[in-house]
C-alpha cells in the first residue's frame, strides 16, 4: 500500500445495504472504523427469496442513511475521506446501480476520487483486511450466488482453478429451505435444523467427486433432496419435525463433504506453484457455516497450509471489504470516473473460459 487512505465504502449488490469507513496506513494493519449494514430480510420474507425490484427500491431509500451512520460511527466527516469505493458489480443490477449512483453523487459533491470495486474481489481480499495474508493465497469464495476456487495474486490478478457449473452452495441452501418450509435466508435455517438431525439417515450424492478437477455442482443435490422429501410425504402423509432435521443434516453433510474433497484438490494445484507461505482462505456467506468451516480447516491442516476464515460479520456482504479492496485497487493505479457503469456480471478471472455461460451482458463467472 503506497498511501495512507481513509476510504468510504458502499455495498448494495444484493439485499444488504452497507456502508463502512476503513483506514489503510503504510506499515499498520487496516482499521475498520465503522461498518453499518441494513438488512432486508423482513421485506422479502413472504416471497421465499430476494425480489430484485424490492431490493433496489430499499437500497435507494437507505443508502444515504447508511452513509450518514457509517460516518458518525467512525467519528469522521466527509472532509476526512480520501476515496469513495463502491461495488460496481456483479449483482442484481438495480441494487448495484443504486450504489454506483449514490457513490458518484458523493464523489462529485465532495470532489473525491472514485473507484469501482468487483464485489467478488471484496470477498477475495477480505483475508488481507483481517489477517494481512501475503500474495499468492488460495481463496474459496462460497456464497449465495458464487462458488469459486481462486489463486489471488494481486488486487486485480486472479486465477480460477475451479468453481460451480450450476447452482452455488448458498443458492442450494436457500432452495432446500424453501422445499422444507424453513425461513430465508436458507443457510442459517438449514444449519440450525441440521444440528438436531442425523446426517447418516439420508445419503445424498456428492456430485462430481468422480472427476479429478476442482469443479462443483449442487443442482442435482437439491433435486435429490426434493425426491426424498416427496417419498417421505407419500409414505407417511407428511413431514415430521425430525424428518426435516434429518434432511437438513444429510444435505449439509453432502455439501460439506463435496467442498472439502474439492478443496483438497485445489490445494494440490495451488501448492504445485510452491508459494513461500501457503495459505487458504474462505469467504462469502456460506463460510459462516460452522460445519463447513471445520471441514475446510481440517483439509488445510492435512496439507500443512494455514487456514484463514474472517469473522462471521465479514463473511456476509458488507462495505468494509469494499472499502479495503478499493484502497488496494486504487493504490495499484486503477481509477474510475463518472462513466463508471453498474455491471450485473463481472468475472474476476478475465482469461479463463466462462463456467456458467455468457450472454449479451457478458460472462457470468
Amino acid at each position: 500500500m503506497n498511501n495512507d487512505l481513509t476510504v468510504l465504502g458502499l455495498e448494495s449488490s444484493c439485499d444488504d445495504t452497507a456502508a463502512a469507513v476503513v483506514r489503510v496506513s503504510d506499515g499498520q494493519p487496516p482499521q475498520i472504523l465503522s461498518s453499518v449494514v441494513f438488512g432486508q430480510n423482513d421485506l422479502h420474507a413472504d416471497f421465499g427469496g430476494v425480489v430484485p425490484e424490492i431490493a433496489a427500491r430499499a437500497h435507494a431509500e437507505k443508502l444515504d442513511y447508511c452513509v450518514r451512520d457509517a460516518l458518525q460511527a467512525s467519528g469522521t466527516a466527509l472532509s476526512d475521506i480520501d476515496l469513495i469505493a463502491v461495488t460496481a458489480g456483479p449483482g442484481l443490477i438495480g441494487g448495484v446501480l443504486s450504489g454506483v449512483m449514490c457513490a458518484k453523487g458523493i464523489a462529485a459533491g465532495a470532489d473525491l476520487p472514485l473507484i469501482g470495486v468487483n464485489h467478488l474481489a471484496g470477498h477475495a481480499l477480505t483475508p488481507r483486511l483481517t489477517d494481512q495474508l501475503t500474495y499468492p493465497y488460495l481463496m474459496l469464495l462460497v456464497s449465495g450466488g458464487h462458488c469459486q476456487f481462486l489463486i489471488v495474486h494481486s488486487p486485480t490478478g486472479f486465477t480460477r482453478v475451479g468453481g460451480t457449473i450450476d447452482d452455488a452452495p448458498g443458492e442450494a441452501f436457500d432452495k432446500t429451505a424453501r422445499l422444507l418450509g424453513l425461513s430465508q435466508p436458507g443457510g442459517p435455517s438449514v444449519e440450525v435444523r441440521a444440528k438436531l438431525g442425523d446426517p447418516k439417515r439420508f445419503r445424498f450424492p456428492r456430485p462430481l467427486l468422480d472427476r479429478d478437477d476442482c469443479d462443483l455442482s449442487f443442482s442435482g443435490l437439491k433435486t435429490a433432496l426434493l425426491r426424498t422429501r416427496d417419498t417421505i410425504i407419500t409414505e407417511q402423509g407428511g413431514l415430521r419435525q425430525q424428518d426435516v432435521n434429518d434432511l437438513c443434516a444429510g444435505f449439509q453433510a453432502a455439501v460439506t463433504d463435496t467442498l472439502a474433497a474439492k478443496t483438497r484438490r485445489a490445494l494440490r494445484k495451488y501448492l504445485q506453484k510452491a508459494p513461500q507461505s501457503p495459505a487458504i482462505a474462505v469467504a462469502g456467506g456460506v463460510a459462516a457455516n460452522q460445519a463447513i468451516r471445520s471441514a475446510l480447516e481440517t483439509a488445510a491442516a492435512e496439507h500443512d497450509t494455514a487456514f484463514v476464515a474472517p469473522p462471521l460479520a465479514l463473511c456476509t456482504d458488507n462495505a468494509a471489504m469494499i472499502a479495503y479492496a478499493g484502497a488496494e485497487v486504487f493504490s495499484a493505479g486503477e481509477r474510475s470516473d463518472m462513466t463508471l457503469a453498474a455491471r450485473p456480471r463481472w468475472p474476476l478471472d478475465q482469461t479463463s473460459p466462462s463456467m456458467l455461460g455468457s450472454g449479451k451482458k457478458g460472462a457470468k463467472a
